[in-house]
């Protein structure tokens, strides 16, 4: 079995954090990127072929992957390969669609020959043994397994609901349906026996933005192929939110968290660049929180996440937030309830979460969860306020903060930020 790894996403849902960064690039839990998550289940599930279909600003991921040493996929038969879109003599495109993209990978995966393919998003937190969903396949001489994750039923309508026999075997699939009949999610992870994946891609190659969920399951379905549902019962968190995102990296501060990074069997692998000690300074103070390689510590810092290579100077507080590499927190700085991408410095005496709660004036579908949202390389100028609900992306200054305040609700981008 050889595994597709779709990680073009945009991740707009995740609002200036991917203005610049693909959504499975984005930091998590400290030291990791999203996408380290499916690929270290690939090796630790024995699949040593994966190829990477990447899109939307590829470059952090790109120089993330490299040669794929970290998750042992550097191999001169199979490893790990990046699958940029690319022209052809006619017809070229980008990817329009999850299985548009695999689509134009098709001499890819033909050169492998594989008996079965497995396909993956690059954006999902979980610890999966793909080799237990392989043999779920074969025992039931299944055409396609989707893997399905049982969910509250009064949440089942955000997903889409498989329906089961005894047996497993799907009878019917809805899309993200109302009123809905079974509480098992698809988790957008697919094993396909390859003469049926290879039919249904040619079959359905001129179909506008072609995908998984909406053409190419129902297309199975409807020429009669076995599709059964492989369920799984472990942690899996869709970190496609502002708030779903913060939620799960403060899970991981938890005295028992529900996510264990840790775990001797099921290891998580990462491209490791900072491997410097970090330093927690005399009168500084550190209450459950995940503490980077390199990072330097002299203030206060509780509840939360921090990247390599962060600073936090002395009379900084940081609480509840998330702090990615190389984020510098200056004297004085207070910050609440913040996520912080790659590179940004906070002023001295900046206060960060402050007044009460405003929709969005930016998109109240994106920001709206409380947090203080701010994209990589940004700069937050000395003694200004921030409120609850604001975006900020760039290298902004005291003249952008009338009264030295940003109201709740607010936002700040820089053009071409």
């Amino acid at each position: 079995m050889i595994a597709m790894l779709l990680a073009g996403g945009q991740g707009s849902r995740l609002g200036v954090l991917t203005s610049n960064v693909a959504k499975p690039a984005v930091a998590f839990g400290g030291k990791y990127r999203i996408i380290d998550f499916p690929l270290s289940n690939c090796i630790n599930s024995g699949i040593d072929t994966v190829g990477v279909l990447t899109q939307y600003q590829p470059l952090v991921l790109n120089s993330h992957i490299g040669i794929g040493i970290p998750w042992d996929l550097d191999r001169n038969n199979g490893g790990v390969t990046v699958l940029p879109p690319y022209e052809r003599s006619s017809n070229a495109d980008w990817y329009s669609g999850t299985a548009n993209a695999i689509y134009q990978n098709l001499n890819y995966i033909e050169s492998y020959d594989p008996d079965y393919v497995l396909i993956l998003s690059g954006d999902h937190i979980y610890k999966m043994d793909y080799e237990a969903m392989l043999d779920f396949h074969k025992q039931n001489k299944a055409d396609v397994t989707i893997a399905a994750i049982p969910v509250p039923i009064e949440e089942a309508s955000r997903f889409g609901v498989v329906i089961c026999d005894e047996n497993k075997q799907i009878t019917e699939f809805e899309e993200k349906p109302e009123h809905p009949r079974s509480n098992l999610a698809s988790m957008g992870i697919y094993i396909f026996s390859w003469p049926v994946l290879k039919e249904a891609l040619i079959k359905l190659k001129d179909q506008p933005n072609c995908d998984f969920g909406k053409h190419i399951i129902p297309y199975c379905h409807n020429e009669g192929m076995r599709i059964f549902a492989y369920e799984f019962n472990g942690y899996w968190k869709d970190v496609g939110t502002l708030g779903s995102y913060w939620e799960a990296n403060m899970e991981l501060v938890d005295l028992i968290p529900e996510f264990n990074l840790y775990e001797e069997f099921w290891k998580i692998y990462t491209k490791q660049t900072m491997i410097e000690p970090h330093y927690v300074g005399e009168d500084a103070v550190i209450k459950k929180a995940i503490i980077g390689a390199a990072d330097q510590i002299d203030g206060t810092v509780e509840n939360c996440v921090l990247g390599p290579g962060v600073i936090v100077e002395e009379g900084a507080v940081v609480r509840n937030s998330i702090l990615m590499r190389g984020v510098h927190i200056a004297k004085g700085a207070v910050i609440d309830k913040a996520i912080i991408a790659e590179n940004t410095t906070v002023g001295e005496n900046a206060k960060l979460g402050v007044g009460e709660f405003a929709p969005s004036k930016l998109s109240q579908k994106v920001y709206a969860f409380d947090l203080v949202t701010i994209g990589n390389d940004s700069v937050i100028p000395a003694n200004v306020s921030i409120g609850k609900n604001t975006a900020i992306h760039g290298k902004t200054e005291e003249s952008d903060y009338p009264n030295g305040l940003l109201e709740s609700g607010g936002y700040i981008i820089k053009a071409g930020e």
